[in-house]
């Protein structure tokens, strides 16, 4: 019995001095540098997002700004003035698709709106892409009674909303392990 408690106490204290030399490799992701090289606030701030190549006042525009948006707050927050290092070239597809339909009208009362995004990250020095990847957002949504029509419209709209919102997310994170870890 007493070697059994001294087994799990040698467990223990191994445990614990392997955490104590694993804990000085953690750095914060956005925590300042001392060494005088840019953190990733900085260079997450010399990322320029063009405009979205899509026709002029479609719904794709306006979802293509609402993504373009909540990048730029997601990496800028409220400032300005960096001179950009890389620009971010997206390109998106979207779509819907009916999960439920109604047997009484015909009409859908549930879908699926489908938001899938391709993005390129360039080097502006060089004019080399340095990362490129893709992402997808699925957001379903309800629409109430077959003759509300604003009712459907804005279930549609605030669901490409949400779904322009999660593109970003996506998008921030990957650009900022990029530019944290190089890869």
């Amino acid at each position: 019995m007493l070697s059994a408690r001294i087994r799990i106490a040698a467990r223990l204290v191994a445990v614990v001095a392997m955490a104590a030399l694993t804990a000085g490799c953690f750095h914060p992701m956005y925590a300042e540098h001392t060494d005088g090289t840019p953190d990733l606030r900085e260079k997450l701030m010399g990322v320029e997002i063009p405009p979205v190549d899509k026709a002029n006042a479609s719904r794709e525009a306006r979802v293509g700004v609402e993504i373009r948006n909540a990048l730029a707050f997601k990496l800028y927050g409220t400032a300005t003035g960096m001179p950009p290092t890389h620009r971010l070239v997206l390109r998106f597809n979207s779509g819907r698709s009916s999960l439920m339909v109604s047997t009484v009208t015909g009409l859908p009362t549930s879908e699926n709106y489908n938001l899938d995004a391709q993005f390129n990250l360039i080097e502006i020095a060089s004019n080399k892409s340095v990362m490129s990847g893709t992402t997808f957002s699925r957001v379903s949504y309800d629409m109430p009674g077959s003759y509300q029509r604003f009712a459907r419209a804005r279930a549609f709209r605030d669901a490409e909303d949400r779904a322009a919102q999660e593109v970003a997310d996506n998008i921030q994170t990957r650009l900022a392990s990029f530019f944290s870890a190089g890869t």
